[in-house]
């Protein structure tokens, strides 16, 4: 059985900064999709950055050259550094695999992480 096991959320002041992991374990197909989505109170969950199955990095436009999307050397765990953080960014934010990079963007989702709260107050 698979699961995205999250951690790194927490409460930072704007301007501040912090990073999320996900660790993905079971056994999982060879070429994936893994990203960040966020859900704030009363809208839908958007993406946020992803790593595509050719390694390459897509990001939201809201975050591009704040936030970044790593994956170690064994593509078990997902990082996303969260730089300059803005009271906008205040989410859950979940970690998510998919089977392509299609199945991503369409969010056909196959795991999904537990989720973790980020709270930036200015």
């Amino acid at each position: 059985q698979v699961q995205l096991v999250e951690s790194g959320g927490g409460s930072v002041q704007a301007g501040g900064s912090l990073t999320l992991s996900c660790t993905v374990y079971g056994n999982i197909y060879s070429k994936y999709c893994m990203g960040w989505f966020r859900q704030a109170p009363g809208t839908e969950r958007e993406g946020v950055a992803a790593v595509n199955t050719d390694g390459t990095t897509s990001y939201k436009d809201s975050v591009k050259g704040r936030f970044t999307i790593s994956q170690d050397d064994g593509k078990n765990t997902l990082y996303l550094q969260m730089n300059s953080l803005k009271d906008d960014d205040t989410a859950m934010y979940y970690c998510a695999l998919a089977k392509s990079d299609y199945d991503f963007a369409m969010r056909r989702i196959d795991y999904w992480s537990q989720g973790t709260q980020v709270t930036v107050s200015s």
